[in-house]
């Protein structure tokens, strides 16, 4: 009768800690369509929100039909798809590779895909200046090959990684380490680019790192949406493996899971998905460190629930941060990337902190 009772209890137990997570997923996608709809209905045209839940079921005027659909919708797309596929690669990588500091920032993708931009800005000359007034002179001619080198970068630096962790065998403390210096080698070859090219082509790569939500067309945003769902589909199918991983690769080996196959088929997804966003927009920073952290304060580290958590706290994030840089100086715009570096690197510092005093 007690077991009977003990296992009624611990039922009752796992079924609330079951319906926590499920409500936080709830909550947590409710904050993200209120805040599509406030970053909606926020501009220098100033639309009111019931303009704006007008225009989504197909009314309103015509005006606001062309703001919302061909300027705004498709800057906060950008925004969610990119948010997403940078969140979830984050919080895969942190796990496979056993450091809470691991992202694509901190790895070095991102330096290497800028590299990859700045090569192609330069010697194909895809990117163009039509005055020197301002930013908004510099336009990118050939953006798809842009976008390519830029992918081409990010990879580059994944086999750079996935190299010196499996052949090498280096610890995940040590890969934190090694990516700096993959950053900074990465940097130093992009000032290089700089340092021998004219000052259209200094400017437009200087413009692409800016980071900008407003250069992916529908076409674009659509292809980091699908690969994004294709990345989600393939860690959710392993959840249950990310879980174990949590108490250590001898663990998870123990229990029957391929771990170095998983780290390796891991990695170069979360490293897929982050240089395609990355690829589109340009320099977005510690938005991979940022979204998953935040979201394990709600959900812990259950893989069941923390990658969908994830995802959606990037979209969130890169929403916000998107409504800050469009309204703290309006109607200038600022650089997202500066803006999401500003949000990271605290909370990059207070990591290392941390992870220094456990030691």
């Amino acid at each position: 009768m007690t077991t009977t009772k003990s296992l009624s209890k611990k039922n009752h137990e796992y079924h609330r800690y079951i319906g926590k997570k499920w409500l936080t997923l709830l909550i947590l996608t409710v904050i993200l369509f209120g805040v599509v709809l406030i970053s909606l209905s926020m501009g220098s045209s100033g639309l009111p929100l019931s303009e704006i839940l007008q225009v989504m079921f197909g009314g309103g005027e015509q005006a606001s039909q062309t703001i919302v659909f061909n300027i705004r919708l498709p800057r906060i797309a950008t925004a969610v798809a990119v948010g997403f596929a940078l969140a979830m690669a984050g919080c895969i990588m942190q796990n496979v590779l056993r450091n809470p500091l691991a992202a694509a920032s901190t790895l070095g993708i991102t330096q290497g895909a800028s590299f990859g931009a700045a090569f192609a800005i330069i010697y194909f000359q895809a990117g163009a200046t039509l005055g020197h007034a301002s930013v908004d002179a510099i336009t990118f001619t050939n953006p798809s090959t842009i976008a390519t080198f830029a992918f081409l970068g990010g990879i580059t630096t994944t086999i750079l990684i996935l190299f010196l962790s499996r052949v090498i065998g280096v610890t995940p403390s040590v890969m934190i380490l090694a990516g700096v210096a993959i950053s900074a080698m990465f940097t130093g070859a992009t000032t290089l680019l700089q340092y021998f090219s004219d000052d259209d082509g200094i400017a437009s790569v200087v413009h692409w790192t800016f980071g900008n939500l407003g250069r992916a067309g529908w076409q674009e945003i659509s292809l980091i949406f699908t690969l994004s769902a294709i990345a989600f589909i393939y860690f959710m199918f392993n959840r249950w493996n990310y879980n174990t991983m949590e108490s250590g690769s001898n663990t998870a080996k123990s229990l029957g899971v391929n771990v170095d196959r998983l780290i390796l088929i891991s990695m170069v997804v979360a490293t897929f998905i982050s240089a395609t966003a990355i690829a589109f927009v340009g320099t977005i920073n510690f938005i991979g460190l940022i979204a998953p952290h935040i979201a394990r304060r709600f959900v812990g580290t259950d893989y069941r629930f923390l990658i969908p958590c994830s995802a959606l706290m990037g979209a969130i994030v890169m929403i916000l941060a998107d409504l800050a840089s469009r309204t703290i100086v309006a109607p200038a715009i600022l650089p997202i990337g500066a803006l999401t570096s500003f949000l990271g690197a605290p909370l990059f510092l207070y990591l290392i902190i941390k992870k220094g005093k456990r030691k």
